[in-house]
């Protein structure tokens, strides 16, 4: 696949990720906050609405409002455009499976920074999965793609696009 063709793949689907992500935000918004929990599945999913001002699991809610905003917003925002580039600029290395799981983790993350910086620091979460009282945190969207990302880039960390391959030839006689 050409370059600007793995570009074209590698942006489209960052941009349907995150589209994704605040689509289900602002649904989330209009129907269910202030509203009770919704469940399905005997309370296996729950919706329910909270805004989260910490990262996951609501880690640092407790920080100042300008160390959070260097430490969850800017901070993160440069890690994911170096990330960005340096994806652009190798994807003719990198397997399409291993350009979908940075597209993921690239995407989940940014959609969480816009509400951060939209939102005065706060990020829509509104999904919560378990059986009786164990339970998952409450994420959304973002959350999933980063996480499905990473899962991804575990998979197929060594994931080369073009494999070198040993001949006989290539083994040295002894």
């Amino acid at each position: 696949m050409k370059k600007w063709t793995r570009t074209i793949l590698f942006c489209f689907c960052c941009l349907a990720f995150i589209g994704c992500d605040r689509l289900t935000k602002d649904l989330a918004k209009q129907h269910l906050k202030d509203k009770p929990a919704i469940t399905y599945l005997n309370d296996t999913v729950r919706l329910q609405y909270v805004e989260n001002t910490g990262a996951a699991l609501s880690l640092g809610d407790d920080l100042p409002k300008a160390a959070s905003f260097w430490l969850l917003s800017i901070l993160p925002l440069a890690i994911l455009l170096a990330v960005f580039v340096y994806t652009v600029m190798h994807l003719q290395q990198m397997s399409t499976m291993k350009i979908f799981s940075i597209a993921m983790i690239f995407s989940g993350g940014i959609g969480n920074i816009i509400d951060r910086i939209l939102f005065d620091r706060h990020v829509t979460d509104f999904m919560n999965l378990g059986i009786g009282s164990l339970r998952t945190g409450i994420f959304n969207v973002a959350d999933m793609c980063v996480t499905g990302g990473v899962i991804g880039l575990l998979l197929f960390f060594n994931d080369k696009k073009n494999k070198p391959t040993v001949t006989t030839e290539d083994v040295p006689a002894q």
